[in-house]
């Protein structure tokens, strides 16, 4: 038995989750509504104000299924409730973002400034010209917003140079040694 798929997700007040036969779960709260169809091998029930994730057979497949499934809806009645957040620092001379109406505008040392559009449930926040906060009640979505923006120019190594998340601890590399 999945130690994590076992454990029932309590729902807190102000959000109402239903559960289709079909296994299309929705999650309604004070921040907003999310979506999912989840795996056929995997029931979910709804019991006394908390939902149970089972499954219908031992196989490899489901037994992995088991414990995602749990962790999915976990995941979308944390976001609809608390919502999720990345924060990004840009360290570097001159680098800086901007936000230009839902549009994200970073220099980062690049011959032209790099626009990013906003994404559909993701909203950005600036603290500082350094720091941008991507938030949003997917937490997908959320993660996979920051990890593209952080594409654009990844930590370097050798002076740190780059947007890398708040609580990374990029490993430093000692530079060349000129001869004696």
């Amino acid at each position: 038995m999945s130690r994590i798929g076992k454990l029932p997700v309590a729902i807190p007040n102000g959000v109402t989750v239903t559960a289709t036969p079909d296994n299309v779960v929705t999650v309604k709260g004070p921040k907003g509504q999310l979506t999912r169809t989840m795996h056929s091998k995997i029931n979910i029930a709804i019991e006394d104000n908390s939902i149970v994730v089972t499954r219908n057979d031992d196989h490899k497949q489901s037994r992995a299924l088991h414990g995602l499934t749990r962790a999915l809806i976990n995941n979308m009645v944390i976001g609809v409730t608390e919502g999720y957040q990345k924060t990004l620092e840009l360290v570097g001379v001159g680098y800086r973002a901007q936000l230009q109406g839902k549009k994200l505008v970073l220099n980062l040392g690049f011959s032209h400034p790099v626009e990013i559009d906003a994404v559909e449930g993701v909203d950005y926040q600036l603290d500082g010209a350094n720091k941008i906060i991507v938030k949003g009640i997917d937490k997908e979505l959320v993660g996979r917003v920051a990890a593209n923006i952080r594409t654009w120019r990844k930590p370097e190594p050798y002076k740190g140079k780059g947007i890398k998340y708040d609580n990374e601890i990029i490993r430093r590399k000692e530079g060349k040694t000129g001869k004696k």
